[in-house]
């Protein structure tokens, strides 16, 4: 009776090491005797007991965080920058076989990588530029992980942290900006007013005509406001005959 127990415990031990099944997104890397032969999966597996075994890889695209690191831009500037990296594993007989542990290197080439690229860059460049940076970024990390069976989909760029002395001279710096482009904006209106009010003058007078209607409706706007008392001289081409008249009696 117990050694029937015990055959049973020995043969579901068996099966249970032997008999594997693996989701869609998993994959199995089968080491026979420690050496690699092959890739099994998704489904149903069976291993050799006691020979075979399997290290089991997830495909899935994977957002691994980059922790804020220190960098130094190129004019000099301390600051912090955090990222993430988008990344999956396709060819896991390779991450597994060609480093020791295929999330934690890809985590330090990263780090070590957005230091390096972010070290090539000035300040504005490197707040104004996110796109070029990621894009090197994934260049450099995709080119050095392929080896390994890893492929970079994207890397984007999170935080970038800046000293507080930095952050005043920025806010001091964009409000000179914007005292600068509204005395701007109030010079050219000036100049366009200047160079109107020229060209009605011109116009006017080449137009005796015109100067005659302009001053009729500059009273007329003037009488609008009965309160007022409007004084104004005539013209002396029409004073010149009634002159003329009183000159000869």
């Amino acid at each position: 009776m117990e050694f029937s127990i015990g055959l049973l415990v020995i043969a579901a031990v068996v099966l249970s090491s032997a008999v594997k099944i693996l989701p869609e997104w998993e994959r199995g890397v089968i080491l026979r005797f420690g050496r690699s032969v092959g890739i099994r999966g998704p489904g149903l597996i069976i291993l050799i007991p006691f020979v075979e075994r399997i290290i089991k890889v997830d495909t899935r695209t994977i957002a691994m965080d980059v922790q804020p690191q220190d960098i130094i831009t190129k004019d000099n500037v301390s600051m912090k920058v955090n990222a993430v990296v988008y990344f999956k594993v396709v060819a896991p007989e390779e991450a597994i076989t060609k480093v020791e542990d295929f999330y934690f290197a890809t985590s330090q080439l990263a780090q070590t990588t957005l230091r390096s690229v972010l070290g090539q860059y000035q300040l504005d460049e490197a707040l104004s530029q996110r796109d070029k940076i990621n894009h090197a970024l994934q260049n450099i990390l995709d080119k050095q992980t392929e080896p390994w069976g890893i492929k970079i989909s994207m890397v984007e760029l999170k935080h970038i942290d800046l000293p507080k002395e930095m952050q005043r001279a920025m806010a001091r710096e964009a409000e000179a900006e914007r005292e600068r482009r509204a005395k701007v904006i109030s010079a050219d209106g000036e100049l366009q007013r200047a160079q109107k009010l020229a060209d009605a003058s011109n116009t006017l007078a080449s137009s005796p005509t015109a100067l005659q209607l302009a001053y009729l409706q500059t009273l007329t706007e003037i009488a609008g406001d009965k309160s007022s008392t409007i004084v104004f001289p005539l013209p002396m081409d029409m004073i010149k005959p009634m002159m003329g008249l009183a000159d000869k009696k």
